[in-house]
């Protein structure tokens, strides 16, 4: 069907409404605080939409339904729904952080995640864990960049396929565009944005999923008939191998140790949560996430399955990897302003990761780093500027990076994998830090570097699974550092006495 001069329309309209609508926040911001935190009233529900879509990025829209789709030698390593055993993981985590994070977040006016590790630990905890977090955050995001890019590619390179580099516009204009409403209008337009590309990106695939059972022969009996014959609807595995990344396991064990780290020491995910009114909003944010995700991930499977079903009667596409094949349907099938939109989808998913990130590492920038080593007091509208060009700066990387990212692989578990490593790190660092007394400075450091070490050898030699990559790299952390802190005396904070 290709795609047509309205779905250019759509899509030419989406991205022009969301990035001046995005803009018109800058009104909102009088201070850096309100670039960085809003006014702190707005809905739990808002927020909690704004932490399902910061989350979501186009690699879930992309990756997960080739994950479903895809054949593989065992059922743990995709081609089912096994994936749905570590969103389990997700939800638990976030129980676990509503209790074990988001208090101490709110026993003071923190303005980033890492403020905790200075308050615990001193300024070069601090300055370690969120240096860590720009470099990984940038390149991880990057990807994500990249990942839109993919579908930009199959959407105009098959109405002008004589255009040359349309990945590399695809990243240009997706990074410019976005890099505009959050330079303008702040947190307070990343929130209100990913609101509107979460309705848009959820809407864009029950559109999908409704036209594929339309264009299935027998609808979803035949999905159920082919489904079941190649185990596509297996969600559980108790399988013990570690080389497997979707076990029960690695869901629940893995899951859960990703997403305590992702959502619980992440500048990109607790800054929405330093955004609510208080510590219950915040929690309550956060817990309703987890099912919403669950939502959405089921979905994005199920979409993955009817991918599979549907090309048993249909010719399949050439394709490069599994990841093209929902944009391949995309712009071969779906009709005229519904491929647009749905196109829009996952853009949507791409500018509200990356809008969120962009916030977060300019936040992180001037408070961990910019302010404190200024020494001095700054006036708080040169501030804001200053954050303003910081975002900007971040954004210029973030391309650069999305432009290096083409040949790194599977975009889905290539993002996850480049986040997963330091992760574990981080997460040991803010257990650490809330669990125990004794640990200090150099014993949390020390466990930071040899965690962050260890970890590395682990991607590059060994089998395991990448799921369980923050487990393996929180229990280094946090025995190196727990042991050095015994062995090495360190001064401790005041505030030290606030951690459990």
């Amino acid at each position: 069907m290709g795609f047509s001069t309205l779905d250019y329309i759509v899509l030419a309209l989406y991205l022009t409404g969301v990035t001046v609508f995005g803009t018109l926040f800058r009104k909102t911001q009088h201070s850096v605080k309100d670039y960085f935190l809003g006014s702190r009233n707005t809905h739990w529900l808002v927020i909690s939409a704004s932490i399902v879509a910061t989350e979501t990025s186009s690699l879930t829209l992309i990756g997960v339904p080739a994950i479903a789709y895809g054949t593989y030698a065992h059922p743990e390593q995709g081609g089912s729904l096994t994936y749905l055993q570590v969103v389990i993981g997700y939800i638990v985590a976030r129980v676990i952080i509503s209790f074990l994070f988001i208090p101490a977040y709110f026993q003071g006016d923190l303005l980033t995640a890492y403020e905790l590790l200075q308050r615990r630990f001193g300024t070069r905890a601090k300055h370690f864990a969120a240096s860590l977090f720009v470099i990984t955050r940038a390149f991880a995001d990057g990807v994500r960049v990249f990942a839109a890019s993919l579908v930009a590619a199959a959407v105009i390179g098959s109405s002008l396929p004589n255009f040359p580099d349309l990945w590399f516009w695809s990243v240009v204009i997706v990074g410019a565009l976005t890099l505009v409403y959050t330079f303008e209008g702040g947190v307070a337009a990343v929130i209100w944005t990913d609101l509107v590309q979460l309705v848009v990106y959820v809407t864009g695939s029950l559109l999908a999923a409704w036209k594929l059972l339309e264009m299935i022969p027998g609808g979803w009996a035949t999905v159920v008939t082919h489904a079941e014959a190649a185990n596509k609807f297996q969600i559980w595995s108790f399988s013990w191998d570690l080389r497997l990344p979707f076990t029960f396991w690695a869901g629940l064990a893995g899951g859960t140790f990703l997403t305590m780290a992702s959502h619980g020491t992440d500048q990109l995910l607790v800054q929405r949560l330093l955004t609510c009114r208080n510590k219950r909003d915040s929690q309550k944010a956060l817990i309703a996430s987890g099912f919403m995700v669950l939502f959405q991930f089921a979905l994005f499977l199920l979409v993955g399955v009817m991918l599979y079903a549907y090309y048993q009667h249909a010719p399949l596409p050439a394709l490069t990897t599994n990841d093209e094949i929902f944009p391949a349907f995309i712009v071969a099938h779906l009709p005229r302003g519904l491929a647009g939109l749905m196109i829009a989808a996952v853009f949507a998913a791409a500018m509200s990761t990356m809008s969120g990130s962009l916030n977060s590492l300019a936040s992180t920038t001037v408070f961990d780093f910019y302010k404190p080593l200024v020494g001095r007091p700054i006036d708080d509208s040169r501030l804001l500027l200053i954050a303003r060009w910081c975002t900007a700066g971040w954004g210029i990387v973030l391309i650069l990076i999305a432009l290096a990212a083409r040949d790194w692989g599977s975009v889905f578990t290539t993002g996850l994998s480049i986040a997963s490593l330091v992760y574990g790190p981080m997460l040991g660092a803010f257990l650490l830090g809330v669990l125990t007394r004794r640990a200090n400075e150099p014993g949390v450091m020390t466990g930071i570097a040899a965690s962050l070490g260890c970890m590395v050898l682990v991607w590059f030699f060994t089998p395991l699974a990448w799921t369980w990559y923050v487990l393996v790299g929180t229990m280094i952390c946090v025995v190196v550092g727990y042991t050095t802190s015994l062995l090495v005396p360190g001064a401790t904070p005041k505030s030290a006495s606030q951690a459990g």
